[in-house]
C-alpha cells in the first residue's frame, strides 16, 4: 500500500482527518468537488461550510455531552475547533462562529500545510482495491454519481438516503408509576418493551395536538416518498384519527399492571442501545418542530417528564449501515483500503462528524506506520460515538453524541462504604470527570 492517504471530501469530517493525519508526518491528498461542483445546499468556495446552522451546539464540558466532545477535541488539537475558539460569536453557553470566518480558517490552515495537496474535481469511481488507503467523507448529501458507485460495492439494503428517525428517552426519565415492561402477548423478552397506556379522553386530546402541531418543512431538494411501512406520525393522523390505534398505538395483547381498566391505546418504547439507557418511541417518526415534539409527546401517560435525547426527523440524509459494514478502526470490511467518516458513517451533527473524522485521521496515520491504533474508550465523548458506529442493537440510525451511549453511571461509594446514586447534574459531571481522565490515559498511550 502507498505510503500516501486520500480523502475524498473537504466537509468537517474529511477536512479534520486531513489535518489530524499530516500533523502525524501523512501526506495528504484532498480530494474536494467544490468549486467546480456544488451540491445542492452548499455556496462557499470554502472548506468545512457550515449548512443549516453557526451553532457547535453547547460548550459546557463539565455538564454537556457535546461540550465534552468539544472538549475532548481541543486536546487532541482538533483543527475545527482551533478554527471554531478563533472565530467565536457570543451565542451564551453555546459554542457559536462566524461562518464565513471559521470555513475560511479551516481553509487557509489545509492550503498552507506542507503535507497536504488539494485536488479539485468530483471523485465518481469508487477507489480500487489497489488504490492508497482512502477515507471517504463525502457526507450526507454525497453526489448521486458516487452513491452508485457505493452501491456496487455494497448490499443496497446497506445504504439509505433518508433519515426516518424516531425520539429517543433517557429510561431513567420514564415514569413507571404509569409504565411497565411487557411485549405484546408475552412473546419475547418482557423487557423488550416499555408500555405507556392512555385512555379514551387521552388518545383524541393527543391526536388533536398532532393534527394541529408545527412541522418542519421540506428543502426543494427533498422529496421524500413515503412507504406505509415507515410513515411520519403526524401523517398516519391525517389518515384518520384512529389510525394510530391500528398502528403503532395498538392496544392488544397488553395488559396494564397498574390500573384495571383496559387500555384505549399504547404507547411503546424498545431499547435503542447495548446499555439500554435509551428507548426509542417505536412508530414515531415525525417532521414535527423539535418543541412541539417535546411539548406533545409528554402528553403520554408515563413520559410527562421524559428527557430527549433525541428528536424525531425525516430528512435527506446518505449513510451507510456501518455496524454491518465497518471494521473497529472504520475500515470497509469488503475492501480493508477504504474507509468511512463522517455524516455518510451514521453520526449525527456538525461537531460529532468531525470527531470522526478526527478519529479517522489518527487511525489512517497508524495503519500507514505499521501500528494497530488504539480504541479510545467507552468512557469518553470520542469512544461513545465510535461505539455507536457499532451498536448492532436496533435498526442503526443516525445518533449525536448524548450521555446514553456511555457506559452507566450508577453512583458512588461515600467514606463509610455506603452507595449513593448519582442523579441529574451530578450524574453529568460525573460522566464528565471520568470521561477526560480516561481521555488523558488514552492520549498518553498512542504514539502516532
Amino acid at each position: 500500500m502507498e505510503k500516501i492517504l486520500h480523502i475524498i471530501g473537504a466537509g468537517l469530517a474529511g477536512a479534520e482527518a486531513a489535518w489530524q493525519a499530516a500533523q502525524r508526518g501523512v501526506k495528504v491528498r484532498l480530494f474536494e468537488m467544490k468549486p467546480q461542483h456544488f451540491s445542492e445546499v452548499h455556496k462557499s468556495a470554502n472548506y468545512a461550510e457550515l449548512v443549516c446552522s453557526n451553532s457547535l451546539r453547547s460548550d459546557d464540558y463539565e455538564h454537556n455531552a457535546v461540550g465534552l466532545m468539544h472538549e475532548e477535541m481541543r486536546r487532541f488539537s482538533s483543527l475545527i475547533m482551533q478554527a471554531a475558539d478563533a472565530t467565536k460569536v457570543p451565542a451564551g453557553g453555546a459554542l457559536a462562529v462566524d461562518r464565513e470566518g471559521f470555513s475560511a480558517t479551516i481553509s487557509t490552515a489545509l492550503r498552507q500545510h506542507p503535507n497536504i495537496e488539494i485536488i479539485t474535481g468530483e471523485i465518481t469511481d469508487f477507489p480500487s482495491c489497489d488504490a492508497p488507503l482512502t477515507i471517504i467523507a463525502t457526507g450526507p448529501l454525497t453526489s448521486g454519481a458516487f452513491i452508485e458507485q457505493i452501491l456496487q460495492k455494497i448490499e443496497r439494503k446497506s445504504l439509505s438516503f433518508y433519515d426516518a428517525i424516531a425520539p429517543v428517552v433517557y429510561k431513567e426519565t420514564i415514569n413507571f408509576e404509569k409504565a411497565w415492561y411487557q411485549s405484546r402477548y408475552d412473546k419475547g423478552n418482557k423487557f423488550d418493551y416499555i408500555n405507556c397506556p392512555m385512555n379514551k379522553n387521552e388518545y383524541y386530546a393527543f391526536v388533536e395536538e398532532l393534527s394541529a402541531a408545527e412541522k418542519m418543512p421540506f428543502h426543494n431538494f427533498e422529496k421524500p416518498n413515503y412507504f406505509d411501512g415507515c410513515l411520519p406520525i403526524e401523517v398516519m393522523v391525517e389518515r384518520g384519527r384512529d389510525t394510530l390505534l391500528f398502528g403503532p398505538m395498538k392496544p392488544v395483547g397488553l395488559t396494564n399492571p397498574h390500573s384495571t381498566e383496559k387500555p384505549y391505546a399504547v404507547v411503546q418504547l424498545r431499547q435503542d442501545n447495548k446499555e439500554d439507557t435509551l428507548r426509542n418511541i417505536v412508530g414515531f417518526q415525525t417532521k414535527l418542530k423539535y418543541g412541539e415534539q417535546e411539548r406533545i409527546f409528554r402528553m403520554i401517560p408515563g413520559l410527562e417528564n421524559a428527557e430527549f435525547a433525541r428528536l424525531g426527523g425525516i430528512h435527506k440524509n446518505t449513510f451507510i449501515n456501518s455496524p454491518l459494514l465497518l471494521d473497529d478502526f472504520l475500515r470497509l470490511k469488503v475492501q480493508p483500503n477504504v474507509m468511512f467518516a463522517g455524516q455518510i458513517s451514521g453520526c449525527e451533527g456538525y461537531v460529532e462528524s468531525a470527531n470522526v473524522g478526527m478519529i479517522a485521521g489518527y487511525f489512517a496515520a497508524c495503519i500507514l506506520s505499521g501500528k494497530t491504533p488504539l480504541l479510545p474508550p467507552p468512557t469518553t465523548a470520542t469512544g461513545a460515538m465510535q461505539l455507536h458506529l457499532h451498536d448492532t442493537t436496533a435498526d442503526y440510525q443516525p445518533m449525536n453524541i448524548n450521555f446514553g451511549l456511555f457506559p452507566t453511571i450508577q453512583g458512588e461509594k461515600t467514606a463509610n462504604g455506603k452507595f449513593r446514586k448519582i442523579k441529574g447534574a451530578d450524574r453529568k459531571e460525573a460522566y464528565c470527570q471520568r470521561a477526560l481522565a480516561d481521555f488523558a490515559k488514552w492520549q498518553e498511550s498512542i504514539d502516532v
